[in-house]
């Protein structure tokens, strides 16, 4: 780049065409000096994002939390820019689009705008573009600041996370024990991945979200409830380590016990409770029933109101809406205005109930807690005692078994070179 006075884009182009061929700089300090000079340029424009995101919220306000979150993915960009203003003008707080099947196990990011996903819409960085752009516009009619969710997991975690700092989105799915687990991707891959688009993340204040309550759509969600909380603790350590505050912590769970056992409503507070005292700083994301939905839609409809009221109650912050044709179909238009008018009437109801109750000294919800909490600690000595990678070969979360050595991009991991340089930890980890 020094040497040939072109941009790294330019520079790939090149090499992909077979005019350039990449060799040792000839001056090395040179080359690095160069190297911190267009990183700092970088981060001087990420932090520049993040301050127009908090003039923007002065400006507009915010929602209170439980913030509204709704899914678009109909895999063209221009689509899901009309059904994210439409669920913003019905209420919306935070608008996700959900990827391409298949994208978290591309090796590559893919170009441009896009208008032909599977089951979603690619991630790329003009597709951010375009949606914050949208999602700006309609936050300034309804007068409050709407938040972009996206997903960097899979085999391009650093390089997603990078375009959401720099197109400006408010959260990330971010989470590599969700990746190993359910997308078999390598755990020494991901786990390096991680740390440094956690890194980004938290130079560009943007929200991580953590995907702990996936286990419970292969576990059980009663027996399996200490795997959700001795995830999120390992989480939450691997978040520190890279620079990412509590309040940037979107740490998951979910409404997912079976409805037909007795008294689990009172278990699901005991769950979400627990969680929220464990982490009285975190954004807390919580999910809403899918695994127990029948297509039974009034039934469903009853199952997202007790979500509702669990959500409210015991104050999370993140709030995926519940839909009652879940197992049916993709959501339409007036299934998620619905499900918003739902939300909104039990939030406004309940507002401040949970300030006006305790939970009973010795009583169900507190006793469940405190065995969730034992079991926790004992999942994590063990995990302590044999290793995380090695809890994970053995299926302790989710019920589900990767090996060290398995998984997909095992080959994208290289030693790094004594001279290795990279500029980005030292200027984002100091200025986080």
């Amino acid at each position: 780049m020094a040497a040939n006075g072109l941009s790294a884009q330019a520079v790939a182009q090149a090499v992909a065409a077979g005019q350039l061929t990449l060799e040792r700089p000839h001056d090395e300090t040179a080359a690095r000096s160069h190297t911190k000079a267009l990183a700092s340029q970088m981060c001087e424009h990420i932090a520049a994002q993040r301050a127009e995101r908090s003039a923007r919220i002065s400006r507009c306000g915010e929602a209170r939390t439980p913030w509204l979150y709704l899914i678009v993915a109909t895999g063209n960009i221009y689509e899901d820019i009309k059904q994210a203003r439409a669920a913003a003008q019905q209420g919306a707080d935070i608008v996700a689009v959900i990827r391409s099947t298949g994208q978290s196990l591309l090796d590559y990011v893919p170009y441009g705008p896009t208008t032909e996903g599977f089951g979603g819409t690619y991630a790329t960085q003009e597709n951010f573009r375009l949606m914050r752009a949208a999602l700006d516009e309609v936050g300034s009619q309804v007068n409050r600041y709407i938040r972009l969710t996206n997903y960097c997991s899979g085999l391009c975690m650093p390089e997603i996370a990078a375009m959401g700092a720099m197109e400006r989105l408010d959260m990330m799915l971010n989470d590599s024990m969700y990746g190993i687990i359910f997308r078999d991707i390598n755990m020494q891959r991901t786990f390096i991945d991680q740390f440094f688009s956690r890194m980004v993340n938290g130079y560009a204040g943007i929200i991580i979200n953590t995907g702990e309550d996936n286990y419970l759509t292969t576990a059980d969600a009663f027996d399996a409830a200490h795997t959700v909380l001795a995830s999120q603790l390992i989480n939450e350590q691997f978040a520190y380590l890279s620079g990412l505050p509590p309040e940037l912590m979107g740490l998951g769970h979910a409404f997912e016990i079976n409805p037909n056992l007795e008294n689990g409503f009172l278990w699901e507070l005991a769950h979400a409770q627990l969680v929220r005292q464990v982490f009285p700083e975190a954004a807390l994301k919580y999910m809403p029933p899918t695994k127990h939905m029948t297509g039974n839609i009034f039934r469903g409809h009853v199952q997202d109101a007790l979500f509702n009221m669990a959500s409210t109650l015991t104050s999370q912050n993140i709030h995926l809406l519940g839909m009652m044709t879940e197992a049916i179909h993709t959501p339409f238009i007036q299934d998620r205005f619905l499900s918003i008018e739902n939300a909104r009437y039990v939030f406004h109801t309940m507002r401040d109930l949970h300030g006006e109750i305790e939970f009973k000294s010795g009583g169900l919800i507190e006793t469940r807690a405190q065995t969730v909490l034992a079991e926790t600690e004992a999942l994590l000595a063990e995990v302590q005692r044999i290793g995380l990678p090695a809890a994970i070969s053995r299926g302790q979360f989710a019920e589900i078994a990767r090996q060290p050595d398995g998984g997909k991009g095992l080959d994208g991991v290289l030693s790094k070179a004594d001279d290795y340089y990279n500029p980005f930890p030292e200027l984002m980890l100091n200025g986080a």
